[in-house]
C-alpha cells in the first residue's frame, strides 16, 4: 500500500472513531510503530489530527476545543434527552428538596424531565445557566435562583469568583453536572478554567453528584480537570464505558446508568 493511501485511511479512521492507537494502526497496516508515528506526524502537520500519548485524536477533540451552545444543541440531541430522562430518576417523584443545575446542553435537557418529576411537590433549583433559568422561570413547583457572575458567550454560563463564592455557601441535595471530557486517568474536565472552577465548587458543595456525560466524551481529556472519578456518585451516559474506564469507575464506587 502506498503511503498516501495509508494516510487517507488513517485520517478516516480518526474521524470515524475519534481516537486511534499506534499499536492498533501498526497491526492493521502490518507496519512498524515507527512508521505509524511518522505517518501521524505528517497528518498532524496537515491539521488532520492531533497526536497524543500512544496514538492520535481527531483535531476537533483537542483539549481547548469548545463548541458554542448552538452547535452543541444540534449534536447528539436524542442521546442527551435519553440521558436526562434517566438522570432525573435520581430524584424521587414529587421531590421536595434542592437541586444545583450546571450549565450545558446535556444538563439543559434535564429541565423538561425535572418539571415533570417535581409535579405536586416544591423544589428549589439553583443554576448558573441563563437558558436553564429561562426554561424554569415561573413554573409551578419550582423555586428558582440564578447564580450571578460574568456570562460566557460560548456557553451561556455564569462564571467567576462571585459565582464560586455563591456556590460555596450552598449545600444542595443533588447536583447535576456536565463535562466536556471524562477519562479513567484524568477524571472530569473542561476547556475553560473559570467554568472548571464553577463545576469544581458544585461538586464540592452537593450531597450527591450526578454527572451527565454523553458517550462521545468518554475516554477524552480536556484542558482543566474539575473532579476526580471518586468525587462523583453516579455517571449517566448513553453507552457502556470501555473496559479501562468501566474498571476505574467501579474501583471508585461510581454507579453507571446507561440510558
Amino acid at each position: 500500500m502506498y503511503q498516501a493511501e495509508r494516510l487517507d485511511l488513517i485520517a478516516r479512521a480518526v474521524r470515524d472513531a475519534g481516537r486511534v492507537s499506534v499499536r492498533e494502526l501498526a497491526a492493521q497496516f502490518d507496519i512498524t510503530t515507527e512508521t505509524v508515528r511518522r505517518d501521524l506526524q505528517v497528518l498532524e502537520e496537515s491539521g488532520a489530527l492531533r497526536r497524543v500519548h500512544g496514538g492520535a485524536i481527531a483535531a476537533n477533540r483537542a483539549s481547548l476545543v469548545e463548541r458554542g451552545v448552538g452547535e452543541r444543541l444540534a449534536h447528539r440531541g436524542a442521546e442527551k434527552r435519553r440521558i436526562a430522562e434517566c438522570a432525573v430518576r435520581a430524584l424521587p417523584a414529587r421531590f421536595t428538596g434542592s437541586v444545583l443545575l450546571d450549565a450545558g446542553t446535556t444538563t439543559g435537557a434535564l429541565t423538561g424531565p425535572l418539571l415533570e418529576r417535581v409535579g405536586g411537590g416544591r423544589t428549589t433549583i439553583v443554576t448558573n445557566a441563563v437558558s436553564h433559568a429561562a426554561a424554569l422561570a415561573g413554573r409551578d413547583g419550582i423555586d428558582l435562583s440564578i447564580l450571578g457572575g460574568r456570562v460566557r458567550s460560548v456557553t451561556g454560563a455564569a462564571v467567576g469568583i462571585d459565582t464560586v463564592r455563591q456556590i460555596d455557601a450552598l449545600r444542595p441535595d443533588v447536583a447535576f453536572v456536565g463535562a466536556n471530557a471524562l477519562s479513567a486517568e484524568f477524571g472530569l474536565s473542561t476547556p475553560d478554567a473559570e467554568e472548571a472552577a464553577v463545576k469544581r465548587a458544585m461538586v464540592a458543595s452537593a450531597r450527591r453528584v450526578i454527572a451527565v456525560v454523553d458517550s462521545s466524551k468518554l475516554g477524552d481529556e480536556s484542558l482543566t480537570r474539575f473532579a476526580l472519578l471518586s468525587e462523583i456518585d453516579v455517571l449517566v451516559t448513553d453507552a457502556r464505558p470501555e473496559t479501562d474506564l468501566a474498571a476505574a469507575l467501579a474501583a471508585d464506587d461510581v454507579e453507571v446508568w446507561v440510558a
